[in-house]
């Protein structure tokens, strides 16, 4: 008998190795991909979405714009083509959230420096107040890297706008106007089709952490459809 086991060790050896290595495969091709849902107005808290789009359940997408950068440059959708990007608000001068914020982006833009199918997108709420050189002053201290992060200002109205019916990011009150304020901690993940694919609290290490990992969700799936 002893012989016998002897003779088949390496034999069985093999086998439990292959047979583990099958199992392991198996399960791996059971398991469901991981996907990020596509967000629409109606999936979102009504106190967050403009009226007109209370109801409307696809086709959501940003809305085409045209802002400023710290440099003085014109920003499109087009320096956003063909990119993955995480968008937010906030304002140079604010003492409370938005340094938090500033940090844990610049935390973000550290995780993303080599990968240029990413990009950052910050947006001034107090445009009058940030201008270029403001922003450019801010972006150095924050050591935000221009290929990668764009602060932009300009038009109050478009900005407000952007933030209330395409990123669904803040509260509808108020129409852009001299004394309307929005004060928002959204970090939003949008796609390569300009479309909402998540919503992080951007105070929160926590939220940023699940930024990162759904974000590489998101790479992985357009590496396996390209």
């Amino acid at each position: 008998m002893k012989s016998f086991f002897a003779k088949y060790k390496l034999f069985a050896i093999v086998f439990l190795c292959l047979s583990a290595v099958i199992m392991y495969l198996f399960y791996n091709a059971l398991q469901p991909t991981k996907m990020l849902p596509v967000y629409q107005p109606s999936m979102v808290d009504p106190t967050l979405v403009d009226s007109t789009l209370h109801y409307k359940k696809k086709y959501h997408k940003i809305a085409d714009f045209s802002l400023t950068n710290q440099n003085g440059e014109t920003i499109t959708q087009d320096d956003y083509k063909d990119k993955i990007y995480v968008a937010d608000f906030f304002f140079t001068t604010c003492p409370t959230i938005c340094p938090i914020m500033t940090k844990n982006m610049g935390d973000i833009q550290k995780s993303i420096l080599e990968d240029d199918e990413v990009m950052l997108l910050s947006h001034s709420v107090t445009p009058a107040i940030d201008s270029v050189p403001q922003l450019k002053k801010y972006a150095l201290e924050k050591g935000v890297v221009d290929r990668k992060w764009n602060l932009v200002t300009g038009d109050k109205k478009h900005i407000y706008e952007l933030a209330r019916k395409s990123y669904l990011a803040v509260k509808t009150d108020g129409d852009g106007g001299p004394y309307d304020m929005i004060h928002t901690e959204n970090f939003i993940l949008v796609d390569k089709e300009k479309r909402i694919r998540g919503f992080y609290n951007g105070t929160n290490p926590k939220e940023i952490d699940k930024l990162l990992e759904d974000l590489k969700i998101l790479k992985d799936s357009y590496a396996e459809n390209p």
